[in-house]
């Protein structure tokens, strides 16, 4: 599997993950992966190999390109807030990046985690096959941003504090409008807690720590084999 800093466009960086089998010969699915609050550290890069290492080519968009976390982290929240803006246009530049290789099949998509979850649930009726949300936070209009969704994987923590109750909501909206869905609140876990190692760095990671929001191997390993049966379904060619 390669691991390759990539330019997606000319102000648009990102990390693509190709598997070693991927060939115009052997063409794979690809997936758009939205980096949580720290960017694209090395516990993203791990997510990016692992979803890579389970058949798909994998586009992690660097959404703090222009300025870094402190000069982007604010408009990217508040286009996440807002469902449009420069983060929205940058996710379908990566996206268009992905469909446009030889490698790849017509089939995308989305993945996110934290910050990147609630993204990937704005994406999900954006030209998507499929989206995975882990504990990413729940838009005010529910209902309306799922109108003409995609199936929906979904895997929360029932520690996390942040989203009370964001997995029976979703699982409910799901539902009632008949979309293909699988989600998941794990009791035992807090907020990030697929990550393969504490994210934040030395400060925000003891308070994160701290906090609840910290790796459970446990129910990460479950939650990704429900995230590969669920795109292994929604996918394939």
């Amino acid at each position: 599997m390669q691991l390759i800093d990539v330019q997606i466009t000319p102000e648009l960086r990102g990390v693509l993950a190709v598997p070693d089998d991927a060939s115009a010969a052997h063409k794979l699915p690809c997936v758009v992966m939205v980096h949580e609050v720290f960017g694209i550290d090395d516990a993203m890069r791990a997510q990016i190999k692992r979803l890579a290492d389970a058949g798909y080519v994998v586009l992690m968009p660097d959404l703090f390109s222009r300025g870094g976390m402190r000069k982007c982290l604010t408009a990217t929240f508040k286009a996440l807030s807002n469902g449009q803006g420069q983060a929205f246009d940058d996710v379908e530049a990566a996206k268009k990046f992905l469909l446009e290789r030889n490698d790849t099949t017509d089939k995308v998509g989305v993945i996110g985690f934290c910050m990147g979850g609630g993204f990937a649930l704005l994406l999900a009726s954006r030209g998507y096959d499929a989206s995975a949300v882990n504990y990413g936070m729940m838009p005010k209009d529910l209902d309306a941003v799922l109108s003409g969704a995609c199936p929906i994987v979904g895997s929360f923590g029932g520690r996390d504090g942040q989203l009370k109750g964001a997995a029976a909501k979703l699982e409910v909206s799901l539902a009632a409008k008949g979309v293909a869905h699988d989600i998941k609140e794990y009791p035992d876990s807090g907020h990030a807690f697929m990550n393969p190692h504490q994210a934040g760095g030395p400060v925000f990671g003891t308070l994160l720590r701290v906090s609840g929001a910290k790796p459970n191997p446990t129910d990460a390993t479950d939650a990704w084999h429900r995230i590969e049966k669920f795109f292994g379904e929604h996918l394939a060619s």
